[in-house]
């Protein structure tokens, strides 16, 4: 049933590349902190290379997975069939957090349609990748992205993001500062 690879594979990317959702899983070190599952849509996933993938990470009400990122590296990524035939790929590896503004943003957001409200990108140098079957998971058929979260970040303007994320995304709900949260303490 289940495989374990170091790479991802071919059919696996194909497979990564027809998906229009995928789940980011992070936990912190200390067992009293919450594990994190945040699901994600619009085309923001990239697969660089074998061994590492990207996505545009967007505003959101949190940023559990950045203050993760920041305190032990490990990200878990999951892609399940909704339609066809059934199957459930899991990429691990170590990520890290590009901010917007920094060096390495500019280096990287040639890869991506900059959304609006795109807040960071996460990076992953992966160690496995894992298939399993996926045999209980539902048919779920695509209907459309949503663009509640487009607009709203276009109503709020970069200004407001800025405060939004300054005050909502610099710290997890366990207390770890993330990346942005780190930048806004230098400044």
């Amino acid at each position: 049933m289940g495989k374990l690879f170091t790479a991802i594979l071919p059919e696996h990317k194909a497979f990564i590349e027809k998906q229009r959702m995928f789940f980011v899983g992070t936990a912190p070190l200390s067992a009293e902190g919450h594990v994190n599952l945040s699901p994600k849509g619009y085309d923001v996933l990239r697969i660089l290379s074998p061994t590492e993938v990207a996505y545009l990470d967007l505003t959101g009400s949190g940023n559990e997975t950045s203050a993760h990122v920041e305190e032990n590296g490990r990200i878990t990524f999951m892609f399940i069939a909704l339609e066809g035939p059934p199957l459930i790929l899991r990429l691990y590896g170590k990520g890290r957090v590009i901010l917007r503004g920094s060096d390495e943003w500019n280096h990287w957001t040639p890869q991506f349609e900059i959304y609006p409200g795109a807040r960071q990108i996460i990076v992953a140098e992966l160690h496995a990748v894992k298939t399993s079957c996926g045999f209980s998971v539902p048919y779920y058929a695509y209907q459309g992205d949503r663009d509640t979260l487009k607009q709203w970040a276009v109503q709020k303007g970069e200004p407001g993001l800025g405060e939004y994320r300054e005050e909502k995304n610099s710290v997890s709900m366990d207390g770890l500062v993330t990346t942005i949260g780190q930048q806004a303490a230098k400044l």
